[in-house]
């Protein structure tokens, strides 16, 4: 079997719902990203590439027709590299990046572009049709985010909870406390404003409009400075008296990332330079009402397939959700709170949360983390929307 490198990625930066990257369509970001990685590969790497896998989770608008395929075209790669879009929601990218890697370990492939986009600013509204023909009870649904043309036997047997709700649903099970919450939001907040210039390696600047004048966004938009004050004084926005804010949860966001990943013939073919080894991925389902405790099984699961222990991690990619489902993982696996290695450099109530893209950001900044000096295995893992986790494990070359 063949081993699977990570030889290269970047990233768009992560912009605000209705900011800096409202108008562009998700295709345009992807296509990018994809552009921006292929520069730098040498003469003949391009027509090498054998497919292109995207994670994307809405696919109700602009991303509708297979947005891999089409960002691959738009970024002028040959007619002849193929492109498909993966659906785990919020693991979209990670699993992208898993199935590249599983092609390339199967001998399916030798060079693979995989990734994940989401423009949750432009996710459009949709009418439902009838269900009677000539029926008038039509319904508008807003696609952004979560439960929509919900089948009844789901909401009866499972429930239909939103996002949030799923969120103090794990606070009320696992005890996490409002300030407990809070606290680690504004952690993530300050681990990101100290790491402002990692996160500008790993970032493909972009033009974009703003208040019709071109501008160049390199910089992610949704960090903000914060306080434990501040934060404590935001509304719930469940239940009054309920302890998920808008300040510890993660956001409604837009963003494209894309790696490249290669066998060992590549390697020497082109003269690339490995980064990190991809060596596997579990997922795991939980009950969607409690979706945020996704990765606890999921990672366990990967750690008995490989025989490590969370002690040989040595840099966990975490995604934050919700504070009270990362704090409830965190303590489910035996972390503290503040663990140094667990985000060293922030997480998505800081950076953002583009759905179909924060798994494969996961992934690059855990890459990037290890040649840092982060030391020389990593686990990234996500929960998803409808109770699943998945987690992918990852080793310094």
């Amino acid at each position: 079997m063949s081993a699977a490198f990570i030889c290269d990625g970047l990233r768009t930066p992560i912009g605000r719902y209705g900011g800096a990257l409202s108008g562009v369509r998700p295709d345009d970001l992807a296509a990018h990203c994809l552009s921006a990685l292929c520069k730098g590969l040498p003469e003949g790497a391009r027509e090498a590439i054998d497919d292109v896998i995207l994670g994307c989770a809405n696919q109700a608008g602009e991303d509708n027709r297979n947005v891999a395929r089409m960002a691959g075209l738009l970024a002028g790669l040959p007619v002849a590299t193929g492109g498909i879009t993966v659906n785990r929601l919020c693991a979209s990218g990670l699993d992208a990046v898993a199935a590249a890697a599983r092609a390339i370990m199967a001998g399916d492939a030798g060079m693979m572009i995989a990734g994940g986009v989401e423009s949750m600013s432009r996710a459009p509204y949709v009418l439902n049709k009838s269900d009677i023909p000539f029926g008038r009870a039509q319904r508008l649904e807003d696609t952004t985010i979560g439960w929509r043309m919900v089948n009844p036997a789901m909401a009866a047997d499972f429930g239909v909870d939103t996002m949030p709700e799923t969120a103090e649903n794990v606070a009320t099970e696992f005890g996490i406390s409002r300030n407990d919450q809070d606290t680690f939001a504004q952690r993530s907040q300050s681990r990101a404003a100290s790491a402002r210039d990692f996160h500008a390696g790993e970032i493909a600047a972009l033009r974009v409009e703003i208040a019709r004048q071109p501008v160049e966004f390199a910089a992610d938009e949704h960090p903000r400075a914060t306080s434990l004050e501040a934060l404590a004084r935001l509304a719930p926005i469940v239940r009054p008296g309920g302890t998920v804010t808008a300040g510890n949860s993660s956001g409604v966001n837009d963003g494209a990332a894309a790696l490249l990943l290669t066998d060992h013939r590549m390697i020497e073919r082109f003269g690339l330079r490995p980064r990190a080894r991809i060596l596997g991925m579990a997922s795991a389902g939980v009950a969607p009402r409690v979706m945020g405790i996704g990765p606890v099984p999921a990672t366990r699961k990967l750690l008995d397939r490989l025989g490590w222990t969370l002690g040989d991690v040595d840099i966990v990619e975490l995604n934050e959700a919700f504070a009270a489902q990362a704090l409830a993982v965190l303590r489910a696996l035996g972390f503290p709170d503040d663990a140094d290695h667990v985000n060293p450099h922030g997480g998505a109530i800081a950076l953002g949360h583009p759905l179909g893209m924060s798994g494969a950001r996961l992934v690059l900044t855990a890459t990037r983390a290890l040649e840092a000096g982060g030391g020389r295995r990593a686990i990234v893992t996500l929960c998803a929307g409808v109770g699943q986790g998945v987690a992918l494990a990852l080793e310094r070359t």
